[in-house]
């Protein structure tokens, strides 16, 4: 039985998740239909509005489940030791939930049928390098700012990176297994044929052990319990005005 308090990081999590796919779906077919054409314009659009939109999530979110949204980043958190096992699968569980409600969302949102599985390939070792890099970058980003003690830039600087992973991958930069599986769910802009996906994943999950084991080698102290976002300090009691009773 999960207990109240999972049961709420858990669901911040799913919702959180299926905002973000529905930005990354619905925003690439919005690019697609504005900009007709024009490929670069339209992963311009995808790109500023995913990165955009995750610095509102995180920011939104963070405090009460820490902002994952992603299965690898709750794996890393889970490899040091800053959530249990048990916590960690519902976790991913519903963030894929969420990310493939998020997709089905997008597509009815203009006017597309709810499931439509996508017949974009994406397979090479290009891409693959591609999300082994994206993936890497994106969990070093975030132990680099931990670490450092300055989780409060963390939104502006996941959403940051994210954004420009879009032009330097040559994947356009998924590095999240539960968007990936959710973007064979939509035949758009922003889709990948099922086949596709699974070494996709793979290589998300290969750049989140090898980001894990740089971040233990260059921060041997790097223990989190919340890798995106902290939890809100409580406000201090104010302190009584000089001659009050």
């Amino acid at each position: 039985m999960i207990d109240r308090d999972l049961a709420r990081r858990a669901s911040a999590e799913a919702v959180g998740t299926a905002l973000l796919v529905a930005i990354v779906v619905g925003s690439g077919i919005a690019a697609q239909r504005l900009s007709p054409g024009d490929v670069g314009l339209q992963l311009l659009e995808n790109s500023i509005a995913t990165g955009a939109g995750l610095v509102a999530l995180i920011l939104a979110f963070g405090p009460v489940s820490g902002a994952h949204f992603n299965p690898v980043v709750t794996l890393a958190d889970r490899l040091l030791g800053g959530i249990s096992a048990a916590a960690a699968a519902v976790y991913v569980v519903a963030q894929i939930v969420g990310a493939c409600v998020g997709a089905i969302v997008a597509n009815l949102m203009f006017d597309l049928d709810a499931v439509n599985l996508s017949t974009h390939t994406r397979s090479s070792g290009g891409l693959w390098i591609g999300e082994f890099v994206a993936t890497i970058g994106l969990l070093l980003v975030i132990f680099g700012i931990v670490r450092s003690g300055r989780s409060a830039v963390a939104p502006f600087a996941v959403g940051g990176y994210i954004a420009a992973a879009y032009w330097f991958t040559s994947s356009t930069s998924f590095a999240n297994p539960a968007v990936t599986i959710a973007r064979t769910l939509s035949d758009t802009f922003a889709g990948i044929r099922p086949s596709s996906a699974p070494m996709f994943v793979l290589m998300q999950i290969v750049g989140a052990l090898v980001a894990v084991a740089l971040a233990r080698f260059w921060h041997p102290t790097l223990h989190t319990a919340d890798l995106v976002a902290p939890e809100p300090e409580p406000e201090p009691e104010p302190v009584p005005e000089v001659g009050a009773a």
